[in-house]
Parts: C-alpha cells; structure tokens; sequence
C-alpha cells in the first residue's frame, strides 16, 4: 500500500526538500502552498501523514489544523508541525490544536524521520 504525505509550505524549497526527504521514506508526496489549498487537496483524498507550516498566506497552519480535525476523515493523517516557532505556548496551541507532533525549522532527514517514527507514520 502506498502511503501519501502532504507536505504543506508557503515556501516551494521547502516543500521540495522535504518532499525529498519523505519520498526517500516511501511515501508519495504532494504539495500545498497554503492551507486552502491543503484542505481541498486533503477533501478530495486525505493523506496519510501531513508536515505543515504555520506561517502561511491564506490560511495559516493553526487554520487548516483545527479545519482538518473538523472533516469527517480529518482525524486520520498524523500531523507533524514544521516551523520556526520555537515560544513554548505556541508549540502548546499547534499541540492542543490536533498537531501529533512539532518539528523545529531548520530539520534534516533524520529529524522527520525520528518525529514521523513517534507519530506511528514512518516505515
């Protein structure tokens, strides 16, 4: 079975690399700029894993989070949170809002790796 993660970034270098990094896990990657753009892609087939950013046009990664939790399927994707907010409270608000699990800007393969393996989503 192949398992998609939705890699969810204003910022098309990091979805690329990211993307990369999960490709090399095994999953199927796709993309969002923005969290509009991920809710719509996750109505028409929700992943099975989702790394998400939080400062993002449109609608932000706390938006889409509480969105996601909200759709009928949305409490299946294990969320991994992927930003450079680093303030205690606000790593809090991404967890109390259905996040799985935080990762800290910059990451490295090993990082998602680790955090996906916590969250039950790596292979």
């Amino acid at each position: 079975m192949i398992r998609t993660c939705l890699v969810v970034d204003d910022s098309r270098v990091i979805r690329k690399v990211a993307g990369r990094i999960i490709e090399d896990m095994g999953y199927e990657v796709a993309e969002a700029g923005d969290g509009m753009e991920a809710l719509a892609w996750c109505r028409a087939a929700m992943p099975d894993a989702i790394l998400l950013d939080w400062n993002m046009p449109v609608m932000n990664g706390i938006e889409f989070l509480k969105a996601l939790r909200a759709e009928p399927e949305g409490k299946t994707p294990n969320v991994v949170f992927c930003s450079v907010e680093n303030d205690p409270a606000r790593i809090a608000e991404a967890l109390d809002a259905g996040a799985d699990e935080y990762i800290m800007k910059p990451f490295d393969g090993e990082i998602i790796l680790s955090k996906l393996s916590m969250v039950g989503a790596a292979r």
